[in-house]
């Protein structure tokens, strides 16, 4: 997949050493909730296109490429104020995730987005909250997406 990252960006990666930081943005969110729950893997607050991501240390394991097996990822966030595992326990459904990798020199400018993400099979304990970030299964879905019965296409059956 190409991307069309930023000539600082693309100078960064290139380069044999770079004092250039790269961020990842996490949003989660629900319809049930009120605000999306922002988090940054940084030491210190990050302000991206108005929005505030908090500090939160978490690790993203990103999947293996296997054949005929979607992609999941793996996400485990640090438990520290216990507010993430109140959010969770609230929710009836699994969240959303969005991931975005930012230039700590320039956050408002989004270099890569990986939306629509499922955060399922969630575990948590007094240190982490640990959950699989996976795409919606496309491959499963029926094909064609409609059934040619009757009452929806009259004229296929029309003598």
């Amino acid at each position: 997949m190409s991307r069309n990252a930023s000539p600082q960006m693309q100078r960064a990666v290139n380069a044999q050493e770079t004092d250039e930081v790269f961020l990842i943005l996490l949003t989660i969110n629900h319809a049930t909730m009120d605000q999306p729950l922002r988090v940054v893997n940084n030491w210190v607050n990050i302000t991206s296109r108005n929005n505030e991501y908090l500090a939160t240390a978490f690790q993203l394991v990103l999947p293996q490429e296997r054949d005929n097996e979607p992609p999941q990822a793996q996400l485990s966030i640090d438990n520290v104020d216990r507010e993430i595992v109140r959010i969770i326990r609230s929710l009836d459904s699994p969240p959303s995730v969005t991931a975005e990798v930012v230039l700590a020199s320039n956050p408002d400018n989004v270099e890569a987005s990986f939306q629509d993400m499922v955060f399922s099979n969630i575990s948590y304990d007094k240190l982490s909250v640990k959950g699989t970030l996976s795409f919606e299964n496309i491959l499963d879905e029926p094909y064609p997406g409609d059934k040619f019965q009757p009452a929806g296409f009259p004229a296929l059956f029309a003598h």
